[in-house]
């Protein structure tokens, strides 16, 4: 079991910074049509960011490779993360803007996201690579694609070198680039994102899973929303774990909670049913809150979770 007060392991992430702004509204407006919205909040997100975030929320030590521009956008990005006690020395700031996330929000917590990257484009493989080396007790790396695939592809073709597991969230959905999907160990896609990967198959179908495991040779795991996750063990056999019943205010980044504590329970050591365990709980407890890192369980919360799982 881990100390409540120590940080076990260390995780990498490789991704996205952005400033969230959000709409919450009765309904999302038709084509050419302006409605009047109930609220407006702005925050902190990008994939990178809210995974960084939520695994040292858990206790991880976190380091973040990204970009952020040359404006305030950027610096506020660095404060946010500076806060939680993440490593941002290999941020990089690069002219341009920030990246930006225009976040629509319904009643039912049912989300729409437009992503603009901004500056998150200007992250390098040489960047992402000087910052695997950099830490000495490195036992994940993560990233997702709102950072130019190239980028992440080196930096897991690094970890891979080291004997480091790499955990891709494949989002926002895109096809796989063959050197990315090569040093990819486990794949965490949502829905709509294994649908792409898997040609259009659906995640209820365990055959479909296990052949989308099978293809690209990455251990996956599927994150179902409020249907929980599915996971595809190694030897091929499905598991379901169903999610806690709950009334959602916000799903916005409820994926985020998932992965960033997940890969923070597989640094810890724990096995990976029991990251699993602890990253649903994390994103369940997150949607219950409006808003993205503000909606995640505290650092006090987190290590209690944490605890029960380990």
């Amino acid at each position: 079991m881990v100390g409540s007060d120590s940080k076990a392991g260390h995780v990498l992430v490789v991704g996205s910074t952005m400033i969230d702004l959000v709409a919450y509204t009765q309904r999302v407006p038709e084509a050419g049509e302006t409605i009047v919205g109930d609220r407006f909040q702005m925050g902190f997100g990008g994939k990178g960011a809210n995974q960084a975030v939520m695994a040292s929320l858990v206790g991880a030590g976190v380091t973040m490779a990204g970009a952020v521009g040359d404006d305030s956008y950027g610096q506020m990005a660095l404060q946010n993360l500076g806060s939680f006690g993440i490593d941002t020395g290999h941020v990089h700031v690069v002219p341009g803007a920030s990246g930006v996330a225009p976040i629509w929000v319904e009643p039912d917590g049912t989300n729409r996201i437009i992503i603009v990257p901004g500056a998150n484009e200007g992250l390098t493989a040489a960047m992402a690579v000087d910052a695997v080396g950099s830490i000495a007790d490195l036992s994940v790396v993560v990233g997702q694609l709102e950072v130019p695939q190239a980028a992440t592809a080196a930096a897991f073709a690094e970890a891979v070198r080291r004997g480091v597991p790499t955990v891709l969230n494949p989002a926002p959905a895109a096809a796989l680039e063959p050197d990315l999907l090569g040093v990819t160990d486990w794949l965490i896609p949502n829905e709509v994102e294994f649908s792409v990967l898997a040609g259009g198959a659906q995640p209820d179908d365990d055959a479909a899973l296990v052949a989308c495991s099978q293809h690209t040779g990455a251990r996956l795991l599927v994150t179902l929303g409020g249907d929980g996750v599915a996971l595809v063990e190694v030897d091929g056999t499905v598991s379901r774990f169903p999610a806690d019943l709950v009334e959602p205010v916000d799903t916005t980044g409820a994926g985020d909670a998932f992965v960033g504590a997940f890969v923070a329970g597989l640094a810890s050591g724990l096995d990976e049913m029991a990251a699993v365990r602890l990253g649903m709980a994390c994103a369940g407890e997150s949607v219950t809150r409006p808003g993205t890192q503000t909606s995640f369980p505290s650092g006090e919360r987190c290590r209690e979770i944490l605890s029960a799982c380990s």
